[in-house]
C-alpha cells in the first residue's frame, strides 16, 4: 500500500488523505490550488495515437484542492473516537502500568467507570492493559489505588490526522505539525 497524499483546502486546512489515483483526478480537472509536498508520484497514462508520448501526472505529496466541497466547515471538530485513534493517542501506553503493549492487548478503559456516570469520551478514556484493566474492575482510579501515568486529552485536527495514518511522509509529518500544540505528546514522538 502506497501512502497516501494529505489534502489540504485552499486555506491550508487539512480535509482528508486520499490515494494516489484520487489526486490524479484533481490535477486532471484542475482543482489543484497549490502544492507544497516535496514528495512526488508520479503516475502514467495512455499513450497518445498521433505523438507516442504517454501522459503523466506527478501528484505531490501535500495538495490544496479548490472547491466548496473541500471547505473546512468545522474545524475545531472532535475527532470521531475509536479504539484505533484513542490507542494511537496513548501510544499503545497502558495508563496504569506505563507498559507499552501491542494493540489487541490493549481495552479501552474508562477513568469514570460507565456504571457510575463516566462518558465515552476522550476525557475519559484511556488505554489499559488487559490485567491493569481488570484489576481496576468497576472502580475510579483513585477507588482502585491505581495512578494514571498520563493525562487524556482531546486530539485537535492536525493531530487526528497523525494518529489516522500510520504511513505519513516526512514532508506530511512536517506541515501537521506545525498545527500541534506545544503541548501535546505528538512532539516527544518525532
Amino acid at each position: 500500500m502506497s501512502p497516501h497524499i494529505l489534502a489540504l483546502d485552499v486555506a491550508g486546512a487539512p480535509h482528508r488523505w486520499i490515494n494516489v489515483r484520487s489526486a490524479a483526478h484533481y490535477y486532471a480537472t484542475d482543482m489543484i490550488a497549490w502544492a507544497i509536498g516535496t514528495n512526488e508520484f508520479v503516475l502514467h497514462g495512455g499513450t497518445q495515437r498521433s505523438t507516442g508520448v504517454q501522459s503523466t501526472i506527478c501528484a505531490s505529496s501535500i495538495i490544496a484542492i479548490k472547491g466548496k466541497d473541500f471547505m473546512v466547515r468545522h474545524f475545531n471538530q472532535v475527532p470521531t473516537l475509536t479504539k484505533e485513534m484513542l490507542v494511537a493517542r496513548d501510544r499503545y501506553t497502558c495508563a496504569y502500568c506505563a507498559q507499552r503493549f501491542r494493540f489487541d492487548q490493549l481495552d479501552m478503559e474508562h477513568i469514570v467507570p460507565s456504571s457510575k456516570g463516566g462518558e465515552d469520551s476522550w476525557m475519559n478514556l484511556v488505554t489499559a492493559c488487559k490485567a491493569c484493566n481488570n484489576r481496576k474492575a468497576d472502580r475510579t482510579p483513585e477507588t482502585a489505588n491505581m495512578k494514571l501515568h498520563y493525562v487524556p486529552y482531546v486530539p485537535n485536527r492536525y493531530e487526528a490526522f497523525i494518529l489516522s495514518n500510520r504511513k505519513i511522509l516526512a514532508d506530511q509529518m512536517e506541515f501537521l505539525l506545525q498545527g500541534v500544540p506545544k503541548n501535546s505528546r505528538m512532539h516527544l514522538a518525532t
